[in-house]
């Protein structure tokens, strides 16, 4: 993220139409005339484009702009409710009463989500309450930032302790070093709702949801979509948009993760007028898939046009991605994507930082490309712009192929007619960097065919200086003549 922005939270991406309007206003008498949605449902604002004097003095309003990144959002799929699928019990009001008992500004990443919507991502935080089938209870998956890897809090969670137990673990959690500890811990020190866990939580797969345009929801209200390909939302629009939501007694205005926003509960005669806004506003809510199942750091003019060219390349080839995501990083060896494929930038050498390079990529994959499964794929490394349709295109069918077969470990690799057989690397779990005995590390001086048992105990990764615990035995599946 862009280190000029800063952010004005709002949690669990829903907010009132006056809410939102005051604001907008707030932002217009800083000077400013766009926003930028956040993956995280907030509001992301310039600050090099706003009066720094009037940003030290917004006290008077109801909204606080943030500057340091220490602060998160709260995440939840409210704004999935009654329009996707859902758990039985769990409405947008629960949702709403979970979201007020949070008095404080939580420091760690929240996520409060349905397990059967994919709208929003449901293992991107550090505390990870799911919907469970036992109404008004919740898993609680936990990766906190000194963390390795995330695991699950061994008793479901009732619904009103959720913010008394992240206020808890926010207090304490720097100490902890594991999740029985930290149930130990809160064990003696809360007395909460608890309720066993009689089954381990199983997310099925489901396809990514087209969420723009005017939609049905129940008998005679309706649901919207707006989506900006540039994630660059004009204020004006956003107030006169408000007003329409005031008049029409439209109660709430829902950010997505995907930069994009939904409202919901629109009256059937309240759409014609709406659709007339719209229009006469030069509003496009058809936009393709191919464009709007991506996730792309906000304000990166890069990434951005690295995303225009891609798109370009699917919808030249007749490459259909439905159901599939993809996101484009700058953050390498970052764990906390939520797209099926993932664009890594590569930071070019230290040693060439003065000298102009053309930037390499690596791809990543979610196994079976379902995010839920928290287990990445590299599929390619160091290549070119130019090599990135060909690979993402094979991916896309690769996907296809599997779509609704038995789920598979197998690390997805284009197949040869000759056969295939595999071969045995080592890779890193930092930034999934791979040895392979076959080729060697010629930067560390490792000759080709050095096995990794027989490597240097000081031997660290030439990417990111891992230490060689970090490396970890991973089966290629590779052509062979």
């Amino acid at each position: 993220m862009n280190d000029d922005l800063h952010r004005i939270l709002i949690p669990g991406g829903v907010t009132s139409p006056g809410e939102l309007k005051d604001i907008i206003l707030m932002l217009e008498t800083a000077g400013l005339r766009e926003v930028y949605f956040g993956s995280r449902q907030d509001l992301l604002i310039p600050l090099s484009n706003a009066n720094e004097e009037f940003l030290e003095n917004t006290a008077k309003f109801n909204a606080e702009i943030i500057g340091e990144r220490s602060y998160q959002n709260i995440v939840c799929s409210y704004v999935s409710a009654d329009i996707f699928d859902m758990t039985y019990w769990l409405k947008g009001s629960t949702y709403l009463y979970i979201l007020e008992g949070f008095d404080y500004a939580p420091k760690l990443k929240i996520n409060i989500t349905d397990p059967k919507q994919r709208l929003v991502p449901i293992f991107s935080g550090n505390l990870n309450f799911i919907a469970s089938n036992s109404e008004d209870y919740w898993y609680l998956n936990v990766r906190l930032p000194h963390w390795k890897t995330s695991a699950y809090y061994p008793v479901l969670i009732y619904s009103w302790d959720i913010s008394t137990i992240s206020k808890a673990i926010e207090d304490l959690y720097e100490d902890i070093q594991d999740v029985e500890e930290l149930f130990f811990v809160l064990s003696k020190q809360l007395d909460t709702n608890n309720k066993t866990i009689e089954k381990e939580l199983k997310i099925e797969y489901t396809t990514f949801p087209y969420y723009e345009g005017m939609n049905r929801m129940g008998l005679d209200q309706y649901w919207l979509g707006l989506y900006w390909r540039n994630n660059r939302y004009n204020l004006k629009f956003l107030k006169e948009f408000c007003g329409f939501c005031l008049d029409n007694s439209i109660g709430k205005i829902c950010i997505t993760p995907w930069k994009s926003f939904i409202v919901k509960g629109i009256k059937k005669d309240s759409r014609l007028e709406l659709e007339r806004f719209l229009g006469q506003t030069g509003i496009n809510v058809r936009h393709s898939q191919l464009e709007m199942n991506w996730h792309v750091p906000v304000d990166d003019t890069d990434a951005l046009e690295l995303k225009k060219f891609l798109v370009r390349s699917f919808d030249q080839n007749d490459i259909s991605t439905y159901g599939l995501t993809f996101g484009i990083s700058n953050d390498v060896g970052k764990r906390s994507h939520f797209s099926s494929v993932i664009i890594e930038k590569n930071s070019p050498p230290t040693i060439v930082l003065d000298f102009d390079v053309r930037p390499s990529y690596n791809v990543l994959h979610f196994e079976n490309f379902d995010p839920n499964t928290q287990e990445y794929i590299s599929y390619a490394q160091d290549i070119d712009k130019i090599e990135l349709p060909g690979l993402l295109m094979e991916l896309s069918k690769k996907y296809f192929e599997q779509l609704g077969m038995p789920s598979k470990k197998d690390e997805v690799k284009p197949q040869s007619s000759h056969g295939h057989s595999n071969r045995v690397v080592y890779q890193c779990e930092a930034c999934l960097t791979v040895y392979d005995t076959l080729y060697g590390d010629t930067k560390a001086g490792i000759a080709e065919g050095t096995v990794f048992k027989d490597l240097p105990g000081e031997y660290s990764c030439s990417v990111c200086d891992a230490p060689k615990k970090n490396f970890k035995r991973v089966e290629l599946q590779v052509d062979s003549l």
